[in-house]
């Protein structure tokens, strides 16, 4: 009968546990990383009157008599579901979508502490820290490298809100364009050489010999001229005299002195890439140009405008303009004060598969090496049949900005690689630039942060760059169940938790992070309802136990009477 009471009574203790579980449950039912718990209940020894008794000739084996003495709470588990995440406007707002804790401390990282609530913030000292003050923990961008270094001791993140980048200056530039390798070229230009400044002339005097068979008519056709091609030229009315390409002449210089020679007069090449025949004597000269045996009628059209009846003392023919096949392209690059400069890159089909280059920046500025030291150096590519790149040069150029920052930067000019296809290259296809860029930036104040899903704290400059100033560590336990409850969303490591592995997030079995995002409670408003009504009656019924008890033992007493 005693047995009975005493049962009940461990009945209500064990089931006001639960009561006290459930409550804690639906309190935190808005606690963000909140983990709930339950009450495992488990029967008390029981009371042996007969012990079990095995079969025996022809008796058969009885079981065991055992009265049960109540239950018990035999453990309180907490349940590390995943709780959901709530969107919200604050970007050091962070939920963990999958195992882990974030790592927090009070000592400097003497000691660690351990959360899923990741409504984090940064304090007046730039200090990352949680709603106790507790400092986050993680690895700091180390300023010599500019790298996180994820293999040394995690310790405070902090970020000075008054950080600033300083400037850097370009030391590459990446320029991905293709040149025309075709006859037809989108884009020609007045014919030019290098001359002994390094630049690109039309002057006759400081003119390089250019081959004509590279170069192009005025309607952008090329010449494409072949040895043989050939055209007439008559003077004041001589027997015509057939001169060839190949034989008679070659280059633009050739063509020039063979005009002049059959003329008698001055020839040049203007400005305009137009040959020039001037006469500056005190007779008329008339001159006639005709289709030769081999015919190459682009080139002969471009000499036709010369054809006149009677030159006049003072006056001047002009031939069509001869183009050459060029592009062009600039970009910006840094010196070490942040200041910017134009570097202008040209390029002329040359012979071949060559195309001349020529490098310019504006002045003050100068190249080194070049014959002007001013502003402009000469160069060239090549590429292979394939259209890759066969070579470059130069390849690297030292620039002086000459406005008090570091002199002789080195450029590095990366315009693929050799053999390759992924920088210059020329193919039967349109002229253009495809990419250019370099590597410098000016100096930046810090704007904002952003958090990765690795926890790579990035700061946004006003520069438009964003650099990784530390990395959020987080860790994760053999037996999550084992971590001890400290209050405030904190949990400490336990003898049953096993040692906590510190890493970086999403790797090694770790959640990832999202940024403006909270861990919600993973309490089950329903569930934990309904569980209250099931304790209740779970009461109720051992409290009707004891008051059954009772009034079976006042009819036991009654019977004295």
């Amino acid at each position: 009968m005693m047995r009975s009471l005493w049962s009940g009574v461990s009945g209500l203790q064990a089931h006001q546990v639960a009561m006290d579980v459930e409550g804690n449950n639906i309190a935190n039912v808005n606690t963000v990383g909140f983990k709930y718990s339950r009450a495992n209940f488990a029967d008390m020894l029981s009371q042996t009157s007969k012990i079990a008794s095995a079969p025996e000739g022809g008796l058969g084996g009885t079981n065991a008599v055992q009265v049960g003495l109540g239950s018990s709470v035999a453990s309180v588990s907490k349940i590390f579901s995943q709780g959901s995440l709530e969107k919200t406007d604050k970007a050091t707002d962070i939920a963990l979508s999958g195992d882990g804790f974030f790592t927090v401390s009070g000592d400097g990282g003497k000691s660690y502490k351990f959360t899923r609530a990741g409504d984090f913030k940064f304090d007046a000292n730039g200090m990352f820290v949680d709603g106790n003050g507790y400092v986050v923990q993680g690895w700091l961008m180390d300023e010599e490298s500019g790298k996180i270094d994820l293999s040394s001791t995690p310790k405070d993140i902090k970020v000075d809100s008054s950080l600033t980048m300083p400037a850097k200056s370009t030391s590459s530039i990446r320029l991905k364009a293709n040149l025309n390798a075709g006859d037809y070229n989108e884009k020609t230009s007045p014919i030019f050489g290098v001359g002994s400044d390094g630049a690109f002339s039309t002057n006759v005097g400081n003119e390089k010999a250019e081959d004509l068979g590279i170069l192009f008519g005025e309607s952008g056709e090329s010449f494409a001229l072949s040895n043989g091609d050939s055209f007439f030229i008559s003077v004041n009315g001589s027997e015509p005299e057939e001169v060839s390409y190949g034989t008679d002449f070659t280059t633009t210089e050739d063509l020039r002195q063979l005009l002049a020679n059959r003329t008698g007069l001055a020839v040049s090449i203007n400005e305009f890439g137009k040959f020039e025949v001037n006469n500056s004597g005190g007779q008329s000269v008339a001159i006639e140009i005709s289709e030769g045996t081999n015919n190459n009628e682009v080139f002969t059209d471009m000499l036709k405008p010369l054809n006149t009846k009677a030159l006049q003392p003072g006056l001047s023919a002009f031939s069509q303009a001869i183009g050459a096949a060029t592009h062009g392209t600039s970009i910006d690059i840094l010196d070490s004060l942040g200041s910017k400069h134009t570097v202008r890159f040209d390029f002329r089909k040359a012979e071949g598969d060559r195309w001349d280059t020529v490098i310019s920046v504006p002045q003050p500025a100068s190249i080194e090496g070049t014959p002007n030291p001013e502003m402009i150096l000469g160069g060239s590519v090549s590429f292979n049949p394939d259209g890759s790149l066969a070579g470059v040069n130069p390849s690297t150029i030292k620039f002086s900005a000459n406005n008090g920052s570091e002199p002789n930067q080195i450029l590095e000019l990366n315009l693929g690689e050799i053999n390759g296809f992924g920088g210059l290259t020329s193919f039967d296809t349109e002229t253009k630039t495809a990419g250019i860029s370099q590597d410098g930036f000016g100096s930046g104040d810090l704007l904002d942060v952003l958090i990765d899903p690795s926890g790579v704290i990035s700061g946004t400059f006003s520069n438009g760059k964003s650099i990784g100033l530390a990395q959020i560590s987080v860790a994760r336990f053999t037996n999550n169940e084992g971590l001890m409850n400290e209050g405030g969303n904190i949990f400490i490591q336990s003898a049953n938790s096993g040692a906590a592995m510190i890493g970086e997030a999403g790797a090694g079995g770790r959640g990832s992070v999202q940024s403006s995002y909270l861990e919600m409670s993973n309490v089950d408003l329903s569930r934990s309802l309904t569980k209250l009504i099931v304790v209740q009656r779970g009461f109720q019924s051992n409290s009707k136990t004891i008051t059954t008890s009772d009034q079976m033992l006042n009819t036991l007493l009654q019977l004295k009477n």
